[in-house]
């Protein structure tokens, strides 16, 4: 990829609630020389989003492209070595992009936590990508870099080690923020398609959904995701995580993608803390009883309707006083087959699906932009380890984030 191409990086939905964010991530980030663009379907809103950036940023050009015409988009993927995309839901806006990326042998990511579309771009897409030499990398937030990231890192600990591969990887998550009405669009969609859908309904029932190679999966009986709330041996209680079947399925892939280096008897599982004592009790009872509640009522259309007058509206989110308190700490503890233990920690400041995720988005960007003689030689439909690795870790840690794994120690 030459310098040929008129932009480094172009960020599509600039103007959005979180594409803001990522683009002030970027702007104070990015190298002096960097060429941004930011993209959306208003002039007038991405001129606004570049006054109120940094002073970097406002030579920035503004490329005025729709998610729906597909021309528009052929252009755009043309003319970028990266593009970021935040326009979601991604399964209704998402793969007119991810096929024109693919062409144009132009890198790309999102923040997509929706097991359908991913698996459409990789069924559509996976190919000519590989083809072109594009690096087309789903799920770069909260969904599902600390997951991804944190599992790569014990690997390598433990590869480094020869203490053999992982066997039982549980992540136990904490975090504090708010909801935007863009993942509630991306949700309610998800769940509006598996009330219509069979195939929906097995993918997300599916811990290998996401594999390049489903019949060569070993089939290793997986954690329940909707399994009751439980008291750890240190005295907290955990109940199921909302984010756990996908980023279950992304490390899946990623271990698929590496031949399985991770192990073949890999078994993942990730759940909420909700602290020690009576209040941690009822929260991870809380919390199993929301998910089962909330899950069916939004399958039933009346209510969903109903629901969507009281939850954030797409394009909102939490202020900026409850980004900045926001945080996230995911704990991993890993068993290898000697049975030799590790823990990783992924931890960040910020709310983590909007600020944390800018940062996370950005840095990718960054990296997918600036970075490619260093990345993995791989080309195709990625994840955040498989794609980025290594280098994305050095980059999150200098931003500020907490990535790290070591060999537990033994209690006495």
């Amino acid at each position: 990829m030459t310098d040929a191409r008129d932009h480094d990086l172009v960020l599509l939905g600039a103007s959005g609630f979180v594409g803001r964010l990522v683009a002030e991530h970027v702007a104070r980030h990015a190298p002096p020389g960097t060429r941004v663009a930011l993209a959306g379907r208003s002039r007038a809103r991405l001129e606004e989003v570049r006054a109120a950036l940094p002073d970097v940023a406002h030579g920035w050009p503004v490329v005025v492209a729709d998610s729906a015409d597909d021309a528009a988009l052929a252009r755009l993927a043309r003319s970028t070595r990266a593009l970021l995309s935040t326009v979601g839901p991604y399964a209704r806006h998402g793969l007119p992009l991810v096929g024109a990326c693919a062409a144009a042998g132009t890198h790309y990511a999102d923040l997509t936590g929706e097991v359908t579309f991913v698996r459409a771009a990789v069924d559509r897409y996976g190919a000519a990508a590989r083809a072109s030499g594009a690096r087309v990398v789903h799920a770069c937030g909260y969904d599902s870099v600390p997951s991804d990231l944190a599992v790569h890192l014990l690997h390598a600990r433990a590869a480094a080690d020869g203490a053999g591969e992982l066997v039982d990887v549980r992540l136990r998550a904490r975090a504090r923020g708010g909801v935007s009405g863009g993942t509630v669009a991306s949700m309610r969609g998800v769940l509006d398609d598996a009330r219509r859908s069979a195939t929906t309904r097995r993918l997300l029932r599916d811990p290998y959904a996401l594999s390049p190679d489903r019949g060569a999966e070993p089939d290793v009986p997986q954690p329940r995701t909707l399994a009751p709330p439980r008291r750890a041996a240190d005295g907290r209680w955990a109940g199921p995580w909302v984010m756990a079947s996908f980023d279950g399925q992304v490390v899946r892939r990623s271990n698929a993608l590496t031949g399985w280096a991770y192990g073949r008897g890999l078994r993942y599982g990730e759940v909420v803390d909700t602290g020690p004592g009576a209040r941690g009790a009822a929260l991870a009872a809380g919390v199993a009883a929301g998910l089962v509640v909330g899950g069916g009522l939004l399958l039933v259309p009346g209510v969903g309707r109903a629901l969507e007058r009281v939850l954030p509206a797409p394009g909102t989110g939490p202020d900026a006083a409850t980004r900045a308190r926001g945080w996230f700490r995911s704990e991993v503890r890993a068993t290898t087959t000697p049975g030799r233990r590790y823990t990783a920690v992924a931890a960040g400041p910020g709310d983590p699906g909007y600020a944390a995720t800018a940062v996370m988005l950005g840095q990718t960007g960054l990296a997918l932009a600036l970075d490619a003689e260093r990345l993995p030689d791989r080309a195709g439909s990625l994840t955040p380890a498989t794609a980025l690795g290594d280098v994305l870790v050095a980059r999150l840690r200098a931003a500020g984030h907490t990535y790290a794994a070591d060999e537990a120690t033994p209690v006495a």
